[in-house]
């Protein structure tokens, strides 16, 4: 059994140390759809706060209950068990929130994008961090806007420019893609005026290539928080099956009278 617990106290110091690096890595990344969202959204920010507590937690219940197990001392693995149950309860109120409130989250990562596409401006140093990180998406995903190239039209310099430009980053041409961020010239605007459909630009928005990739991804998403679950579960039961057994181990050392 304790055996058995050790290997566990291992799996969790790993675990946690992969959760507190993911929480590390959300907040450092500024290349990735993620850094939009963590640039645009104060809620992930501190959700990664947040993910950085959780592994750090992991990691230093991980220490207590192998100690608590070395040295047969109850009230650690106790105290293991109880944030166990934490950890695990708040992992399921989180999918919770997050599946009943999805669309509300959707709409609130649409009005993000969309807002950052209007006022999009690449002589503003102040949000340059954000905007290449958006552009970056649009390279890596091959989109453009995020329902589509249309929503572009809105940005206040290309309206100024009766949209004889279009992003870089929206281009299907590889010659585009050198700069890879800020506009383009159309190469032969119809009467100084254009519209979306006359960009050389990809037809697809961000929304359903970010969609796609969670599709995609779906499988290895549900198989590595089941795992984290069950891992928990086990560590649970097993704290508290060795509990038992060291208050057994005691009993049976009480000299008879």
């Amino acid at each position: 059994l304790r055996k058995t617990m050790y290997v566990l106290f291992l799996l969790f110091q790993i675990l946690g140390a992969v959760i507190l690096g993911f929480g590390i890595w959300i907040l450092a990344d500024k290349t990735s759809f993620i850094a939009v969202l963590q640039m645009s959204s104060p809620s992930l920010t501190t959700g990664a706060y947040i993910l950085i507590g959780v592994g750090a937690l992991t990691m230093l219940m991980g220490f207590l209950g192998c100690l608590g197990a070395v040295n047969e001392i109850r009230c650690l693995l106790g105290l293991y068990f109880t944030c166990l149950m934490i950890i695990l309860l708040a992992q399921v109120a989180a999918a919770l929130v997050i599946y009943f409130q999805k669309e509300m989250l959707k709409d609130e990562l649409s009005n993000i994008v969309v807002d950052l596409i209007e006022n999009y401006d690449p002589s503003n140093e102040d949000k340059r961090n954000l905007q290449d990180a958006w552009d970056y998406v649009q390279t890596q995903i091959a989109c453009c806007g995020w329902t589509g190239a249309k929503e572009w039209e809105n940005n206040e310099i290309l309206r100024n420019k009766s949209n004889t430009e279009y992003p870089c980053s929206c281009s299907n041409r590889s010659k585009d893609l050198v700069e890879g961020r800020a506009f383009c010239n159309l190469d032969d605007p119809v009467n100084g005026t254009a519209t979306y459909a006359d960009w050389p630009v990809h037809e697809q928005g961000c929304m359903d290539g970010v969609e796609q990739w969670l599709k995609d991804n779906l499988g290895i998403i549900l198989g590595v928080c089941t795992g984290v679950a069950v891992i928990e579960l086990l560590g649970m039961i097993l704290s508290i099956s060795l509990c038992k057994n060291i208050h057994s181990e005691d009993y049976t050392k009480v000299p008879k009278s």
